[in-house]
């Protein structure tokens, strides 16, 4: 087997052959940054995401320390790959009647599945290249294990942790999707990523929920991603009005960043929009039907939303457009069995007739 300098070099071009745009390797330690995720917990920051405070045995937070999870875990394979496409910012949408969808959600693949597959693809390259003289314990993750990516990101030197809290790399920007590979192998790490951001603070300025409350610091809970996608019930009234015309997720903080305005494109055809996901129209989200959203979306991550979900964000959204020409489909919303369709309905049949009203 190769020895730890030749391997890491090799598992980086591995990376690159299977399709990632960055890696990099950190060692699995208990970072400071990691002694942060148990306090924003207990502060109540994650609002209802329930699966981010999932505990070992001893009752301690699974993600704030890897090797409690795995005691055998010596590194972490961090990759990435850019999914940024050639299309406008949410910020230069005009059209009041189309939403915005976040351009992650875009594509014609569940990101969860074509990045898995291209680690699994590294995973079985890595254990052939150690050979059976060798047996190693390994683990690959998209979103769904018990590791912090942006933090072992950062650790591995993939990008820097930057003040809206998204990964940033210097060259290619934030539009990253973030997969791991956990691994027994004691790899010789990268430097950490130094952070570039300097006293910009375009991103939390931008935020129209003052979601980012401090650099560094998120609250889930005033969030727009967060309330387009993982919130359940109905939202806030005093959040409607900063959510605007987003319908699933939220690009606002990204748009506004310097470090993306030169990021690349990415000419992966799973990463390509599928037709209608573009600033969608409010009309066609706010009343699609069961069948339409099981058929349009299949494999998408709009499906998290659920379809109530969906259709109360671009309820919300039509209220804040003002659109007189909406009101009908506001009005056949607020008929509507769903208590939480028919209450988004009838703020923005309200919100309507309030922007159109002379002063």
């Amino acid at each position: 087997m190769k020895h730890s300098g030749d391997l890491s070099a090799w598992i980086k071009k591995a990376a690159s052959d299977a399709g990632f745009d960055l890696s990099g390797i950190a060692p699995v330690q208990d970072f400071p940054d990691l002694t942060y995720f148990p306090e924003w917990i207990a502060a109540g920051r994650a609002g209802e995401m329930k699966y981010l405070e999932s505990r070992n045995d001893a009752g301690e937070l699974r993600r704030a320390s890897l090797r409690s999870v795995f005691p055998w875990a010596r590194s972490v394979v961090v990759c990435a790959i850019n999914y940024n496409t050639a299309h406008p910012y949410s910020t230069e949408v005009s059209d009041s009647t189309r939403g915005w969808i976040s351009r992650y959600a875009w594509s014609r693949e569940d990101y969860h599945d074509s990045v898995l597959r291209r680690l699994h693809e590294l995973e079985a390259k890595l254990k052939e290249t150690c050979g059976d003289e060798t047996p190693i314990e390994t683990r690959s993750y998209v979103d769904t294990g018990p590791v912090v990516e942006r933090v072992y990101a950062k650790y591995a030197g993939v990008g820097w942790l930057g003040k809206n809290t998204c990964v940033i790399n210097q060259k290619i920007g934030s539009w990253l999707f973030l997969g791991v590979i956990v691994t027994s192998l004691e790899l010789t790490p990268d430097l950490p990523a130094p952070d570039r951001c300097g006293t910009c603070t375009r991103c939390i300025d931008a935020c129209p929920t003052e979601a980012l409350i401090a650099p560094y610091e998120l609250d889930s809970n005033k969030c727009i991603s967060y309330l387009t996608i993982e919130k359940r019930g109905t939202i806030p009234d005093e959040l409607r009005d900063g959510m605007g015309h987003q319908v699933f997720g939220c690009d606002i903080c990204q748009d506004v960043c310097p470090w993306n305005r030169k990021a690349p494109s990415t000419d992966k055809p799973e990463f390509q929009p599928r037709e209608g996901l573009v600033n969608p129209a409010l009309a066609w989200l706010a009343e699609i039907s069961e069948e339409e959203f099981r058929e349009k979306l299949h494999g998408s991550p709009i499906k998290r939303a659920k379809r109530s979900g969906l259709r109360r964000n671009a309820l919300i959204a039509i209220g804040n457009s003002g659109e007189n020409g909406l009101l009908p489909v506001v009005e056949r919303a607020c008929r509507d069995d769903d208590p939480v369709i028919a209450d988004a309905a009838r703020w923005a049949c309200r919100q309507i007739q309030t922007k159109s009203t002379p002063a």
